[in-house]
Protein backbone atom coordinates (compact mmCIF):
# COMPACT_ATOMS: atom_id res chain seq x y z
CA UNK A 1 0.00 0.00 0.00
CA UNK A 2 1.56 3.21 -0.71
CA UNK A 3 0.34 6.26 1.41
CA UNK A 4 1.28 9.92 0.00
CA UNK A 5 0.46 13.67 0.25
CA UNK A 6 0.54 16.50 -1.79
CA UNK A 7 0.57 20.20 -0.05
CA UNK A 8 -0.06 23.16 -2.00
CA UNK A 9 -0.30 26.88 -1.33
CA UNK A 10 -1.91 29.49 -3.87
CA UNK A 11 -0.67 33.26 -3.62
CA UNK A 12 -0.60 36.46 -5.04
CA UNK A 13 3.28 37.03 -6.22
CA UNK A 14 4.75 39.89 -6.39
CA UNK A 15 4.69 40.47 -10.19
CA UNK A 16 3.43 38.67 -13.65
CA UNK A 17 4.42 35.32 -13.62
CA UNK A 18 6.37 33.99 -17.08
CA UNK A 19 7.31 30.52 -17.84
CA UNK A 20 6.56 26.98 -20.12
CA UNK A 21 2.70 26.10 -19.58
CA UNK A 22 1.88 22.91 -18.75
CA UNK A 23 -0.81 21.28 -20.21
CA UNK A 24 -3.85 20.31 -17.50
CA UNK A 25 -3.68 16.66 -16.12
CA UNK A 26 -6.31 13.99 -16.97
CA UNK A 27 -7.53 10.81 -16.33
CA UNK A 28 -11.08 8.92 -15.56
CA UNK A 29 -12.44 8.69 -19.16
CA UNK A 30 -12.85 12.37 -19.41
CA UNK A 31 -13.49 13.89 -22.39
CA UNK A 32 -10.91 14.83 -24.79
CA UNK A 33 -11.75 19.00 -25.10
CA UNK A 34 -10.78 18.67 -21.51
CA UNK A 35 -7.61 19.82 -21.89
CA UNK A 36 -8.67 22.85 -23.70
CA UNK A 37 -11.52 23.86 -21.28
CA UNK A 38 -9.27 24.74 -18.07
CA UNK A 39 -6.28 27.35 -17.67
CA UNK A 40 -2.73 25.94 -17.54
CA UNK A 41 -0.03 26.16 -15.81
CA UNK A 42 2.99 27.85 -15.58
CA UNK A 43 6.64 26.38 -14.65
CA UNK A 44 7.91 28.99 -12.74
CA UNK A 45 11.02 26.73 -11.31
CA UNK A 46 11.50 24.63 -8.37
CA UNK A 47 13.27 24.89 -4.82
CA UNK A 48 14.82 22.00 -2.75
CA UNK A 49 14.65 21.83 1.23
CA UNK A 50 15.94 19.68 3.44
CA UNK A 51 13.65 18.42 5.76
CA UNK A 52 15.43 16.01 8.54
CA UNK A 53 16.47 13.37 6.65
CA UNK A 54 14.44 13.47 3.69
CA UNK A 55 14.59 16.40 1.13
CA UNK A 56 11.73 17.75 -0.13
CA UNK A 57 11.31 19.19 -3.15
CA UNK A 58 8.93 22.59 -3.80
CA UNK A 59 7.64 22.86 -6.91
CA UNK A 60 6.69 26.37 -8.36
CA UNK A 61 4.37 26.93 -10.43
CA UNK A 62 1.51 29.79 -11.31
CA UNK A 63 -1.94 30.72 -13.09
CA UNK A 64 -1.78 33.84 -15.34
CA UNK A 65 -1.19 36.72 -14.55
CA UNK A 66 0.02 36.38 -10.99
CA UNK A 67 -1.38 33.84 -9.05
CA UNK A 68 1.47 31.61 -7.53
CA UNK A 69 1.14 27.99 -6.35
CA UNK A 70 3.57 26.14 -4.34
CA UNK A 71 3.20 22.42 -4.19
CA UNK A 72 5.49 19.52 -2.75
CA UNK A 73 4.73 15.70 -2.50
CA UNK A 74 5.67 13.41 0.41
CA UNK A 75 5.16 10.09 1.06
CA UNK A 76 4.05 8.46 4.39
CA UNK A 77 4.90 4.76 6.43
CA UNK A 78 1.50 5.62 8.39
CA UNK A 79 -0.72 8.67 6.83
CA UNK A 80 -3.33 7.98 9.79
CA UNK A 81 -0.82 8.59 12.61
CA UNK A 82 -0.19 12.07 14.57
CA UNK A 83 3.00 12.49 12.83
CA UNK A 84 1.37 13.61 9.92
CA UNK A 85 0.39 16.57 11.30
CA UNK A 86 3.91 17.68 12.36
CA UNK A 87 5.21 17.08 8.74
CA UNK A 88 2.58 19.27 7.29
CA UNK A 89 3.17 22.41 9.56
CA UNK A 90 6.61 22.05 8.80
CA UNK A 91 6.00 21.71 4.79
CA UNK A 92 3.19 24.54 4.65
CA UNK A 93 5.46 26.69 6.71
CA UNK A 94 8.10 26.52 4.70
CA UNK A 95 5.80 27.37 1.37
CA UNK A 96 4.90 30.16 3.01
CA UNK A 97 8.76 30.88 3.29
CA UNK A 98 8.81 30.75 -0.30
CA UNK A 99 5.50 32.97 -1.23
CA UNK A 100 7.06 35.07 0.80
CA UNK A 101 10.45 35.19 -0.93
CA UNK A 102 8.22 35.59 -4.27
CA UNK A 103 6.32 38.75 -3.09
CA UNK A 104 3.69 36.91 -1.94
CA UNK A 105 1.12 38.08 0.96
CA UNK A 106 0.58 35.10 3.37
CA UNK A 107 -2.87 36.73 4.80
CA UNK A 108 -4.19 36.31 1.11
CA UNK A 109 -3.33 32.47 0.21
CA UNK A 110 -5.00 29.51 0.21
CA UNK A 111 -3.08 26.31 2.32
CA UNK A 112 -4.62 22.93 0.74
CA UNK A 113 -3.63 19.02 1.59
CA UNK A 114 -4.29 15.97 -0.28
CA UNK A 115 -3.61 12.88 1.02
CA UNK A 116 -3.77 9.82 -1.20
CA UNK A 117 -3.70 5.98 -0.45
CA UNK A 118 -3.57 3.59 -3.36
CA UNK A 119 -2.18 -0.04 -4.28
CA UNK A 120 -4.68 -1.53 -1.93
CA UNK A 121 -7.11 -4.38 -2.43
CA UNK A 122 -10.61 -4.55 -1.14
CA UNK A 123 -13.20 -1.81 -0.77
CA UNK A 124 -12.21 1.67 0.28
CA UNK A 125 -14.62 1.87 2.78
CA UNK A 126 -12.58 -0.20 5.03
CA UNK A 127 -9.81 2.65 5.69
CA UNK A 128 -12.83 4.20 7.46
CA UNK A 129 -12.06 3.09 10.65
CA UNK A 130 -9.39 5.95 11.00
CA UNK A 131 -12.39 8.02 10.75
CA UNK A 132 -11.21 10.13 13.60
CA UNK A 133 -7.69 11.09 12.37
CA UNK A 134 -9.17 11.13 8.57
CA UNK A 135 -11.94 14.11 10.20
CA UNK A 136 -8.96 15.46 11.79
CA UNK A 137 -6.82 15.55 8.84
CA UNK A 138 -9.10 17.14 6.78
CA UNK A 139 -9.99 19.97 8.87
CA UNK A 140 -5.94 20.36 9.97
CA UNK A 141 -7.56 19.77 13.58
CA UNK A 142 -5.37 18.19 16.22
CA UNK A 143 -8.10 18.46 18.75
CA UNK A 144 -10.15 14.90 19.22
CA UNK A 145 -13.82 16.07 17.58
CA UNK A 146 -17.20 15.34 18.03
CA UNK A 147 -18.88 12.00 16.56
CA UNK A 148 -21.17 14.33 15.16
CA UNK A 149 -18.51 16.63 13.39
CA UNK A 150 -16.60 13.74 12.42
CA UNK A 151 -19.55 12.20 10.73
CA UNK A 152 -20.72 15.27 8.86
CA UNK A 153 -16.89 15.69 7.27
CA UNK A 154 -17.10 11.91 6.45
CA UNK A 155 -20.81 12.40 4.03
CA UNK A 156 -19.25 14.48 1.57
CA UNK A 157 -17.58 11.30 -0.83
CA UNK A 158 -17.11 10.91 -4.38
CA UNK A 159 -17.14 7.66 -6.18
CA UNK A 160 -16.05 6.95 -9.78
CA UNK A 161 -15.64 3.03 -9.78
CA UNK A 162 -16.68 0.46 -7.13
CA UNK A 163 -13.19 0.64 -5.30
CA UNK A 164 -12.01 4.50 -5.41
CA UNK A 165 -13.48 6.84 -2.85
CA UNK A 166 -12.82 10.97 -2.64
CA UNK A 167 -13.74 12.81 0.84
CA UNK A 168 -13.54 16.45 -0.01
CA UNK A 169 -13.58 18.99 3.54
CA UNK A 170 -12.39 22.77 3.50
CA UNK A 171 -8.37 22.52 4.42
CA UNK A 172 -8.11 19.22 2.69
CA UNK A 173 -9.12 15.83 0.97
CA UNK A 174 -8.44 12.38 0.80
CA UNK A 175 -8.40 10.17 -2.31
CA UNK A 176 -8.52 6.40 -2.27
CA UNK A 177 -7.75 4.67 -5.56
CA UNK A 178 -5.98 1.19 -6.02
CA UNK A 179 -4.49 2.34 -9.28
CA UNK A 180 -3.06 5.37 -7.77
CA UNK A 181 -4.91 7.60 -10.85
CA UNK A 182 -5.20 11.04 -8.82
CA UNK A 183 -3.54 13.89 -10.86
CA UNK A 184 -7.31 15.07 -12.21
CA UNK A 185 -8.74 15.62 -9.09
CA UNK A 186 -5.40 16.65 -7.17
CA UNK A 187 -6.03 19.24 -10.79
CA UNK A 188 -9.52 20.16 -9.91
CA UNK A 189 -8.89 20.35 -6.18
CA UNK A 190 -6.25 22.67 -7.20
CA UNK A 191 -8.58 25.19 -9.37
CA UNK A 192 -11.19 25.14 -7.12
CA UNK A 193 -8.74 27.17 -4.31
CA UNK A 194 -7.74 29.09 -7.10
CA UNK A 195 -11.58 29.94 -7.26
CA UNK A 196 -11.46 30.89 -3.58
CA UNK A 197 -8.21 32.98 -3.92
CA UNK A 198 -9.52 34.61 -6.87
CA UNK A 199 -12.87 35.80 -4.79
CA UNK A 200 -10.93 36.44 -1.88
CA UNK A 201 -8.79 39.02 -3.93
CA UNK A 202 -11.62 40.71 -5.69
CA UNK A 203 -13.48 40.78 -2.33
CA UNK A 204 -10.71 42.73 -1.03
CA UNK A 205 -10.07 45.47 -4.21
CA UNK A 206 -14.20 46.02 -3.58
CA UNK A 207 -13.83 46.89 -0.22
CA UNK A 208 -10.73 49.23 -1.27
CA UNK A 209 -12.61 50.83 -4.45
CA UNK A 210 -15.43 51.38 -1.65
CA UNK A 211 -13.15 53.24 0.78
CA UNK A 212 -11.41 54.87 -1.79
CA UNK A 213 -15.10 56.52 -3.32
CA UNK A 214 -16.10 57.17 0.81
CA UNK A 215 -12.60 59.88 0.57
CA UNK A 216 -13.63 61.10 -2.71
CA UNK A 217 -16.75 62.66 -1.38
CA UNK A 218 -16.36 63.05 1.97
CA UNK A 219 -17.21 65.98 3.23
CA UNK A 220 -14.40 69.02 4.34
CA UNK A 221 -14.29 69.54 8.10
CA UNK A 222 -15.89 72.19 10.18
CA UNK A 223 -13.64 75.03 10.15
CA UNK A 224 -12.13 74.06 6.93
CA UNK A 225 -12.02 75.38 3.42
CA UNK A 226 -15.46 74.03 1.32
CA UNK A 227 -14.39 72.10 -2.18
CA UNK A 228 -15.87 70.35 -4.86
CA UNK A 229 -15.42 67.18 -3.50
CA UNK A 230 -14.48 65.46 -6.72
CA UNK A 231 -13.19 66.49 -9.52
CA UNK A 232 -13.95 65.49 -12.77
CA UNK A 233 -10.80 64.07 -13.96
CA UNK A 234 -11.19 62.20 -10.98
CA UNK A 235 -14.65 61.01 -11.36
CA UNK A 236 -13.89 60.08 -15.08
CA UNK A 237 -11.15 58.14 -13.91
CA UNK A 238 -12.92 56.29 -11.76
CA UNK A 239 -15.45 55.42 -13.84
CA UNK A 240 -13.14 54.12 -16.31
CA UNK A 241 -12.27 52.11 -13.41
CA UNK A 242 -15.26 50.90 -12.17
CA UNK A 243 -16.03 49.26 -15.87
CA UNK A 244 -12.70 48.10 -16.28
CA UNK A 245 -12.77 46.06 -12.97
CA UNK A 246 -16.09 44.91 -13.75
CA UNK A 247 -15.54 43.44 -16.64
CA UNK A 248 -12.01 41.64 -15.51
CA UNK A 249 -14.14 40.60 -12.63
CA UNK A 250 -16.95 39.11 -14.68
CA UNK A 251 -14.37 37.31 -16.76
CA UNK A 252 -12.40 36.11 -13.97
CA UNK A 253 -15.32 35.03 -11.72
CA UNK A 254 -16.69 33.20 -14.36
CA UNK A 255 -14.39 31.66 -16.73
CA UNK A 256 -13.75 28.55 -13.97
CA UNK A 257 -17.33 27.94 -14.08
CA UNK A 258 -17.78 28.30 -17.78
CA UNK A 259 -15.26 26.17 -18.99
CA UNK A 260 -15.96 23.45 -16.05
CA UNK A 261 -19.64 23.29 -16.91
CA UNK A 262 -18.56 22.13 -20.46
CA UNK A 263 -17.38 18.93 -19.15
CA UNK A 264 -21.19 18.42 -18.77
CA UNK A 265 -21.70 15.07 -16.41
CA UNK A 266 -18.74 13.82 -15.98
CA UNK A 267 -16.64 13.06 -13.14
CA UNK A 268 -14.76 16.02 -13.26
CA UNK A 269 -17.85 18.03 -13.09
CA UNK A 270 -19.73 16.42 -10.26
CA UNK A 271 -16.02 16.18 -8.22
CA UNK A 272 -15.21 20.00 -8.57
CA UNK A 273 -18.97 21.08 -7.58
CA UNK A 274 -18.37 19.28 -4.31
CA UNK A 275 -15.14 21.09 -3.90
CA UNK A 276 -16.67 24.38 -5.17
CA UNK A 277 -19.16 24.07 -2.49
CA UNK A 278 -17.11 22.87 0.33
CA UNK A 279 -15.62 25.92 -0.39
CA UNK A 280 -18.68 28.26 -0.50
CA UNK A 281 -17.60 29.84 -3.82
CA UNK A 282 -21.53 30.55 -4.50
CA UNK A 283 -21.78 32.45 -1.01
CA UNK A 284 -18.72 34.78 -2.35
CA UNK A 285 -19.85 35.17 -5.88
CA UNK A 286 -23.40 36.82 -4.10
CA UNK A 287 -21.43 38.88 -2.39
CA UNK A 288 -18.86 40.09 -4.38
CA UNK A 289 -22.04 40.85 -7.18
CA UNK A 290 -23.67 43.07 -4.37
CA UNK A 291 -20.59 44.63 -3.78
CA UNK A 292 -19.99 45.47 -7.28
CA UNK A 293 -23.81 46.83 -7.76
CA UNK A 294 -23.16 49.05 -4.80
CA UNK A 295 -19.38 50.72 -6.62
CA UNK A 296 -21.31 51.12 -9.80
CA UNK A 297 -24.67 52.64 -7.87
CA UNK A 298 -22.02 55.23 -5.90
CA UNK A 299 -20.64 56.20 -9.01
CA UNK A 300 -23.83 56.34 -11.19
CA UNK A 301 -24.73 58.69 -8.54
CA UNK A 302 -22.20 60.84 -8.44
CA UNK A 303 -21.46 61.06 -11.76
CA UNK A 304 -25.01 62.65 -12.14
CA UNK A 305 -25.14 65.18 -9.44
CA UNK A 306 -21.63 66.23 -11.08
CA UNK A 307 -23.42 66.62 -14.52
CA UNK A 308 -26.54 68.45 -12.86
CA UNK A 309 -23.64 70.72 -11.09
CA UNK A 310 -21.88 71.06 -13.64
CA UNK A 311 -25.24 72.54 -15.55
CA UNK A 312 -26.29 74.74 -12.46
CA UNK A 313 -22.73 76.27 -12.81
CA UNK A 314 -23.09 76.49 -16.70
CA UNK A 315 -26.39 78.59 -16.28
CA UNK A 316 -24.99 80.67 -13.63
CA UNK A 317 -21.98 81.91 -15.92
CA UNK A 318 -24.89 82.46 -18.72
CA UNK A 319 -26.72 84.55 -16.17
CA UNK A 320 -23.90 86.64 -14.87
CA UNK A 321 -22.24 86.86 -18.64
CA UNK A 322 -25.81 88.00 -19.65
CA UNK A 323 -25.99 90.56 -16.73
CA UNK A 324 -22.52 91.63 -17.95
CA UNK A 325 -23.31 92.26 -21.05
CA UNK A 326 -26.66 94.38 -20.11
CA UNK A 327 -24.43 96.74 -17.83
CA UNK A 328 -21.70 96.69 -21.25
CA UNK A 329 -24.84 98.28 -23.23
CA UNK A 330 -25.79 100.66 -20.27
CA UNK A 331 -22.97 102.06 -19.85
CA UNK A 332 -22.79 102.30 -23.99
CA UNK A 333 -26.21 104.21 -23.73
CA UNK A 334 -24.79 106.59 -20.99
CA UNK A 335 -21.57 107.55 -22.40
CA UNK A 336 -23.43 108.28 -26.21
CA UNK A 337 -25.95 110.06 -24.67
CA UNK A 338 -23.39 112.27 -22.50
CA UNK A 339 -21.53 112.76 -25.73
CA UNK A 340 -24.97 114.08 -27.38
CA UNK A 341 -25.86 116.27 -24.81
CA UNK A 342 -22.45 117.94 -24.73
CA UNK A 343 -22.61 118.67 -28.92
Amino acid sequence: MRQQAVLMVLGEAGEDLRGELFPPRTSKSGPAYYAATVPPQINVGRQTVQVGDETVVFELRGYAPDVLLIETRVSFVNLFSPETFDLEERLFELARKILNEHGGNTDYSEEYSVFMVSHYSGPPEAFLHHSEIIASLLKSERQELADREIAHTLQTQVKYGRHDLAIIDWDGAILFDPDGDFEQEIELLTLANLQLLRHRTLDRDLDRRLERMAQVIHEPEPGKATRSPFSHKELARGLVEVIRDRTHSIAQLQRLEREIKLIGDWYSARFFDVATSKFKITEWRRTIQSKLESVEDIYAIVAENFIVSRRHRAEWVQIILFFILQVGWLVLIVLEFFYFTRH
